[in-house]
């Protein structure tokens, strides 16, 4: 028996396939769409552009290529040029356009200044400082967020990625707690970037007990303690030869740091000894005090 499209109105049906013949599409394809009418790919992508507009409103600075770096965080494998054709079809873009004007299109501070160009502590604990830098290698570009304690210059927490977004700030912060026993009250001070003024970021320092502390923008001198390790590291390591891989330029921070910068380089601040010698005399005297 023939099956027929009903009308509707009235009892008169057409044949299928005299129908699917005049509309132009095959009768597979119309029992295709009848059994599934939205395809499994506009469901798909109407999920992806629901999570894109989440992501987008917590991390509001992120491009198409941010936002592709969040959704593989979540499990779904995505090339690049799909999400940057999702982005415009949602119409999401990153709230900064151009990159010249990055220090001036800055976001407000998540804390005041607490540090004042004030770069001492008399304890460990008081002050943290943290920042972000990077370097080229053969695959691409490398990104180290740091975090120092002011007090004896140690650097309590680092993380190292190959991509610069919120995550790389909180696993340095999640690091230098852990290392340090879960201390409250600490100050963390850093520039207005926007891993550090991420949702992320700021809920870490809360769920931690921290608090946050923010330079001014596009003022390198707020934070200026920190840009001098980095100094070091740039001529110590970054800027000695050529890096071909990622893996190979990882390996050399984290070895230098632990190392040379903890335990062999010798501070005029600390009165001549390394941070790792310093902390070791004030934790003494502590326990002496005690």
């Amino acid at each position: 028996m023939d099956r027929r499209l009903s009308t509707g109105r009235c009892s008169t049906a057409v044949p299928v396939a005299v129908t699917c013949r005049v509309l132009g599409f095959t009768k597979q394809g119309y029992y295709k769409w009848l059994r599934q009418p939205v395809a499994d790919r506009i469901w798909e992508e109407a999920h992806l552009i629901n999570e894109l507009h989440d992501l987008h409103a917590e991390e509001p600075e992120f491009g198409y290529r941010g936002l592709s770096d969040e959704l593989e965080e979540l499990g779904h494998v995505l090339s690049e040029l799909r999400v940057w054709r999702l982005c415009n079809v949602a119409e999401i873009t990153s709230v900064i356009t151009q990159r010249k004007r990055r220090y001036e299109q800055a976001g407000p501070p998540v804390g005041d200044d607490l540090v004042q160009r004030d770069f001492t502590a008399d304890a460990p604990n008081q002050v943290w400082l943290t920042d972000i830098t990077e370097h080229w290698t053969a695959e691409g570009k490398l990104y180290l967020c740091a975090i120092k304690d002011l007090c004896g210059n140690k650097i309590v927490g680092y993380s190292i990625d190959k991509r610069m977004k919120a995550r790389l700030a909180v696993d340095a912060l999640e690091m230098a707690v852990a290392h340090r026993g879960n201390p409250a009250g600490v100050v963390v001070h850093s520039d207005r970037g926007s891993q550090f003024r991420s949702q992320k970021f700021v809920r870490a320092l809360k769920r931690h007990g921290l608090v946050g502390s923010m330079g001014r923008v596009g003022a390198a001198g707020d934070n200026a303690a920190m840009e001098s390790f980095f100094s070091l590291l740039q001529n110590n390591v970054l800027d000695r030869k050529p890096w071909a891989t990622r893996g190979e330029l990882r390996l050399a921070i984290v070895t230098w740091i632990e190392r040379t910068y903890h335990r062999r380089r010798r501070q005029t601040r600390l009165g001549r000894l390394t941070p790792v010698e310093f902390e070791t005399m004030m934790n003494t005297q502590v326990v002496l005090a005690s």
